[in-house]
Protein backbone atom coordinates (compact mmCIF):
# COMPACT_ATOMS: atom_id res chain seq x y z
CA UNK A 1 0.00 0.00 0.00
CA UNK A 2 1.46 3.31 -0.84
CA UNK A 3 2.61 5.93 1.19
CA UNK A 4 0.65 9.16 1.20
CA UNK A 5 2.00 12.11 1.96
CA UNK A 6 -0.28 13.93 5.04
CA UNK A 7 -2.17 16.93 3.79
CA UNK A 8 0.13 20.33 3.82
CA UNK A 9 -0.38 22.14 7.38
CA UNK A 10 -2.01 25.49 6.46
CA UNK A 11 -0.71 28.20 8.17
CA UNK A 12 -2.88 30.07 10.44
CA UNK A 13 -3.20 33.94 9.80
CA UNK A 14 -1.86 35.70 12.09
CA UNK A 15 -4.42 38.06 14.00
CA UNK A 16 -3.45 41.85 14.69
CA UNK A 17 -4.29 43.01 17.77
CA UNK A 18 -7.96 44.60 17.06
CA UNK A 19 -7.80 48.69 17.69
CA UNK A 20 -8.63 49.82 21.14
CA UNK A 21 -11.47 52.50 20.67
CA UNK A 22 -11.39 55.27 22.72
CA UNK A 23 -14.70 55.07 24.85
CA UNK A 24 -17.36 57.89 24.03
CA UNK A 25 -17.26 58.83 27.49
CA UNK A 26 -13.53 59.67 27.51
CA UNK A 27 -13.56 61.76 23.96
CA UNK A 28 -16.07 63.83 25.52
CA UNK A 29 -14.21 64.33 28.74
CA UNK A 30 -11.07 65.26 26.00
CA UNK A 31 -13.24 67.78 24.91
CA UNK A 32 -14.14 69.20 27.80
CA UNK A 33 -10.51 69.46 29.39
CA UNK A 34 -9.57 71.58 26.06
CA UNK A 35 -12.32 73.54 26.52
CA UNK A 36 -11.72 74.08 29.88
CA UNK A 37 -7.75 74.60 29.61
CA UNK A 38 -8.52 77.43 26.92
CA UNK A 39 -11.46 78.91 29.37
CA UNK A 40 -8.87 79.56 31.82
CA UNK A 41 -6.29 80.85 29.95
CA UNK A 42 -8.31 83.10 28.61
CA UNK A 43 -9.20 84.45 31.97
CA UNK A 44 -5.75 84.33 32.82
CA UNK A 45 -4.69 86.64 30.30
CA UNK A 46 -7.62 89.09 31.36
CA UNK A 47 -6.64 89.15 34.94
CA UNK A 48 -2.72 89.92 33.70
CA UNK A 49 -4.18 92.92 31.74
CA UNK A 50 -6.75 93.58 34.57
CA UNK A 51 -3.56 93.82 36.90
CA UNK A 52 -1.74 95.32 34.24
CA UNK A 53 -4.03 98.09 34.08
CA UNK A 54 -4.56 98.97 37.26
CA UNK A 55 -0.68 99.15 38.16
CA UNK A 56 -0.08 101.93 35.06
CA UNK A 57 -3.19 103.61 35.85
CA UNK A 58 -1.60 103.97 40.07
CA UNK A 59 1.74 104.31 38.80
CA UNK A 60 0.31 107.67 37.18
CA UNK A 61 -1.69 108.70 39.89
CA UNK A 62 1.54 108.06 42.17
CA UNK A 63 3.38 110.28 39.58
CA UNK A 64 1.09 113.20 39.55
CA UNK A 65 0.42 113.05 43.06
CA UNK A 66 4.57 113.57 43.72
CA UNK A 67 4.11 115.87 40.80
CA UNK A 68 1.39 117.99 41.82
CA UNK A 69 1.82 121.23 39.59
CA UNK A 70 1.78 119.18 36.63
CA UNK A 71 -1.37 118.39 37.30
CA UNK A 72 -2.47 122.03 38.46
CA UNK A 73 -0.95 123.44 35.06
CA UNK A 74 -3.04 120.28 33.07
CA UNK A 75 -5.94 121.56 34.60
CA UNK A 76 -5.18 125.14 34.01
CA UNK A 77 -4.75 124.15 30.23
CA UNK A 78 -7.89 122.35 29.93
CA UNK A 79 -9.84 125.44 31.52
CA UNK A 80 -8.12 127.73 29.04
CA UNK A 81 -8.86 125.60 25.99
CA UNK A 82 -12.57 125.22 26.87
CA UNK A 83 -12.85 128.80 27.51
CA UNK A 84 -11.45 129.83 23.77
CA UNK A 85 -13.81 126.66 22.40
CA UNK A 86 -16.81 128.16 23.90
CA UNK A 87 -16.27 131.71 23.00
CA UNK A 88 -15.26 130.86 19.20
CA UNK A 89 -18.40 128.66 19.35
CA UNK A 90 -20.34 131.60 20.30
CA UNK A 91 -18.65 133.79 18.26
CA UNK A 92 -19.64 131.36 15.20
CA UNK A 93 -23.17 131.42 16.30
CA UNK A 94 -23.36 135.07 15.95
CA UNK A 95 -21.61 135.31 12.63
CA UNK A 96 -24.21 132.59 11.42
CA UNK A 97 -26.76 135.14 12.48
CA UNK A 98 -25.37 138.00 10.75
CA UNK A 99 -25.53 136.16 7.54
CA UNK A 100 -28.65 134.68 8.01
CA UNK A 101 -30.07 138.17 8.59
CA UNK A 102 -28.18 139.31 5.59
CA UNK A 103 -29.00 136.98 3.02
CA UNK A 104 -29.87 138.23 -0.03
CA UNK A 105 -30.35 136.42 -3.74
CA UNK A 106 -30.96 138.04 -6.77
CA UNK A 107 -33.28 136.08 -9.28
CA UNK A 108 -29.81 135.66 -11.97
CA UNK A 109 -28.33 133.83 -8.91
CA UNK A 110 -31.89 131.51 -7.99
CA UNK A 111 -31.81 131.06 -11.97
CA UNK A 112 -28.78 129.42 -12.06
CA UNK A 113 -28.75 127.31 -9.22
CA UNK A 114 -29.44 123.58 -9.64
CA UNK A 115 -33.32 122.78 -8.67
CA UNK A 116 -31.62 120.98 -5.49
CA UNK A 117 -29.57 123.83 -4.40
CA UNK A 118 -32.81 126.39 -5.18
CA UNK A 119 -34.69 124.09 -2.63
CA UNK A 120 -31.36 124.89 -0.38
CA UNK A 121 -31.92 128.47 -1.06
CA UNK A 122 -35.61 128.32 -0.09
CA UNK A 123 -34.49 126.85 3.29
CA UNK A 124 -32.16 129.12 3.87
CA UNK A 125 -34.79 132.50 2.98
CA UNK A 126 -37.30 131.05 5.86
CA UNK A 127 -34.36 130.95 8.36
CA UNK A 128 -33.35 134.09 7.68
CA UNK A 129 -37.19 135.60 8.22
CA UNK A 130 -37.07 133.58 11.83
CA UNK A 131 -38.13 129.90 10.97
CA UNK A 132 -35.04 128.17 13.12
CA UNK A 133 -36.16 124.75 12.31
CA UNK A 134 -36.53 125.28 8.52
CA UNK A 135 -35.24 122.18 6.70
CA UNK A 136 -35.00 120.76 3.24
CA UNK A 137 -36.75 117.51 2.59
CA UNK A 138 -37.32 117.41 -0.89
CA UNK A 139 -35.88 113.99 -2.83
CA UNK A 140 -37.42 110.67 -3.68
CA UNK A 141 -40.58 109.95 -1.28
CA UNK A 142 -41.26 113.51 -0.15
CA UNK A 143 -44.47 113.56 -1.25
CA UNK A 144 -44.14 116.82 -2.46
CA UNK A 145 -43.01 118.89 -0.14
CA UNK A 146 -39.70 120.36 -0.63
CA UNK A 147 -39.25 122.08 2.54
CA UNK A 148 -40.71 122.31 6.05
CA UNK A 149 -40.08 125.32 8.16
CA UNK A 150 -42.29 126.75 11.65
CA UNK A 151 -42.55 130.40 11.33
CA UNK A 152 -42.41 132.73 14.43
CA UNK A 153 -46.01 132.95 14.72
CA UNK A 154 -46.14 128.51 15.13
CA UNK A 155 -47.39 128.17 11.80
CA UNK A 156 -46.57 125.29 9.91
CA UNK A 157 -45.42 125.77 6.64
CA UNK A 158 -45.11 123.02 3.65
CA UNK A 159 -43.25 124.32 0.67
CA UNK A 160 -43.09 122.68 -2.89
CA UNK A 161 -39.78 124.53 -5.02
CA UNK A 162 -40.59 124.36 -8.50
CA UNK A 163 -37.22 125.66 -10.24
CA UNK A 164 -36.79 126.46 -14.11
CA UNK A 165 -34.09 126.86 -15.14
CA UNK A 166 -35.16 129.43 -18.29
CA UNK A 167 -37.03 131.61 -15.43
CA UNK A 168 -40.44 132.64 -16.79
CA UNK A 169 -39.17 131.33 -20.22
CA UNK A 170 -39.53 128.04 -19.40
CA UNK A 171 -42.66 126.06 -18.87
CA UNK A 172 -45.43 127.10 -16.60
CA UNK A 173 -45.82 125.13 -13.45
CA UNK A 174 -49.49 123.44 -13.62
CA UNK A 175 -51.91 122.43 -11.90
CA UNK A 176 -50.67 119.11 -10.65
CA UNK A 177 -47.93 119.88 -9.01
CA UNK A 178 -50.29 121.82 -6.65
CA UNK A 179 -52.99 118.96 -6.43
CA UNK A 180 -49.59 116.56 -5.83
CA UNK A 181 -49.05 119.05 -3.00
CA UNK A 182 -52.10 119.98 -1.66
CA UNK A 183 -53.40 115.93 -1.34
CA UNK A 184 -50.19 115.03 1.26
CA UNK A 185 -49.28 118.57 3.04
CA UNK A 186 -52.44 118.62 5.69
CA UNK A 187 -52.57 114.69 5.62
CA UNK A 188 -48.98 114.07 6.35
CA UNK A 189 -47.13 117.30 7.97
CA UNK A 190 -50.00 119.23 9.16
CA UNK A 191 -49.46 122.16 7.39
CA UNK A 192 -51.24 125.70 8.10
CA UNK A 193 -49.72 127.02 5.10
CA UNK A 194 -48.73 125.20 1.90
CA UNK A 195 -46.53 127.01 -0.53
CA UNK A 196 -45.68 126.53 -4.00
CA UNK A 197 -42.72 128.53 -5.05
CA UNK A 198 -41.22 129.04 -8.29
CA UNK A 199 -38.41 131.11 -10.37
CA UNK A 200 -40.58 130.74 -13.18
CA UNK A 201 -44.89 131.48 -13.78
CA UNK A 202 -47.81 129.64 -12.86
CA UNK A 203 -50.22 128.67 -15.56
CA UNK A 204 -53.54 130.42 -15.79
CA UNK A 205 -55.75 127.67 -14.01
CA UNK A 206 -53.56 127.57 -11.18
CA UNK A 207 -54.45 130.66 -9.41
CA UNK A 208 -58.27 129.89 -9.24
CA UNK A 209 -57.55 126.10 -7.76
CA UNK A 210 -55.15 127.47 -4.94
CA UNK A 211 -58.48 129.72 -3.91
CA UNK A 212 -60.25 126.48 -4.36
CA UNK A 213 -57.62 124.64 -1.77
CA UNK A 214 -56.43 127.64 0.37
CA UNK A 215 -53.00 126.72 -1.05
CA UNK A 216 -50.59 129.78 -1.99
CA UNK A 217 -48.66 131.23 -4.81
CA UNK A 218 -45.22 132.51 -5.15
CA UNK A 219 -44.30 133.46 -8.96
CA UNK A 220 -41.17 135.04 -9.87
CA UNK A 221 -41.85 138.95 -8.76
CA UNK A 222 -42.69 137.64 -5.42
CA UNK A 223 -39.75 135.23 -5.03
CA UNK A 224 -37.82 138.62 -6.32
CA UNK A 225 -39.20 141.14 -3.71
CA UNK A 226 -38.54 138.19 -0.94
CA UNK A 227 -35.27 137.14 -1.93
CA UNK A 228 -33.64 140.65 -2.03
CA UNK A 229 -34.49 140.68 1.93
CA UNK A 230 -38.04 143.62 1.80
CA UNK A 231 -40.08 141.61 4.07
CA UNK A 232 -40.85 137.83 4.93
CA UNK A 233 -43.03 135.60 3.05
CA UNK A 234 -46.24 135.98 4.96
CA UNK A 235 -45.78 139.74 4.67
CA UNK A 236 -46.19 139.00 0.89
CA UNK A 237 -48.57 136.51 0.78
CA UNK A 238 -52.40 137.38 1.08
CA UNK A 239 -54.67 135.68 3.48
CA UNK A 240 -52.50 133.82 5.51
CA UNK A 241 -54.59 131.73 7.93
CA UNK A 242 -53.89 132.54 11.85
CA UNK A 243 -51.89 130.44 13.90
CA UNK A 244 -53.76 127.49 15.01
CA UNK A 245 -55.01 127.90 19.19
CA UNK A 246 -54.47 124.70 20.24
CA UNK A 247 -50.47 125.74 19.74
Amino acid sequence: MANRRPPPRRRLAARRPARRRTPPYRRTRTRRSRRQQRRDTQLLLLAAGTAAGIALVWAVISWLLANWWILIMLCAAAAVGGTVWVHRYRQQQAWDRVRQQALRYGLPQLDALHHRDFEYAIRDLMVRDGCTDARQIGGAGDNGADVLATDPLGRTWVIQAKHRKDGDRGSAVGTPDLQRVNGTARQLYGADVVLVVTNGRFSARCAPLAQQLHMHLADRRTLATWASGGRPLWELLPKIPAPRKDR
